[in-house]
């Protein structure tokens, strides 16, 4: 099947009757410019459609953010890929001429940490391969019973 946008004036015709070079050419040159005035018209939608979706991302991060609607302009301006990380990154790099205040540390990432210390206090006593392979190796490498209970004397 044939995605043709044209329009067919020229099926009333008989397409018994074969067509003639010159035809043919006119036929072609139409089909041409019909096809290129709709990849214009799809083409102008994509753009209006993808400026409309930078600018809603854009101000769906000012407001999160607090920050005036006015700054979308520079925002657009400055960025070429828009998605909310760079826009978030682009409001933090230029927090002071919007007199933002930019947190240290967010909520999550403070939780991250908090979480990473427990981990690392839960791990920090554990016995990994390493260690037993190591501990392993010094019990068998003992030359006598004092160093075998000064090796587990010190593991307590």
């Amino acid at each position: 099947m044939s995605n043709n946008y044209w329009e067919d004036e020229d099926e009333d015709q008989d397409n018994d009757t074969p067509l003639q070079g010159d035809d043919l050419v006119k036929k072609l040159r139409k089909a041409k410019r019909a096809d290129e005035k709709r990849i214009k018209e799809l083409t102008e939608q994509l753009e209006g459609l993808t400026k409309v979706q930078r600018e809603r991302v854009v101000k769906e991060v000012l407001e999160k953010k607090g920050v005036n609607l006015k700054a979308a302009r520079l925002v657009l301006k400055d960025l070429d890929d828009v998605n909310e990380d760079t826009v978030s990154n682009w409001l933090e790099d230029n927090a002071d001429l919007f007199g933002i205040n930019v947190p240290a540390q967010s909520n999550a990432d403070n939780a991250s940490l908090a979480a990473l210390r427990q981990q690392d206090v839960v791990t920090q006593g554990a016995v990994t391969p390493d260690r037993e392979q190591d501990f392993n190796s010094k019990i068998d490498n003992a030359q006598s019973a004092d160093e075998l209970i000064a090796l587990l004397r010190s593991q307590q």
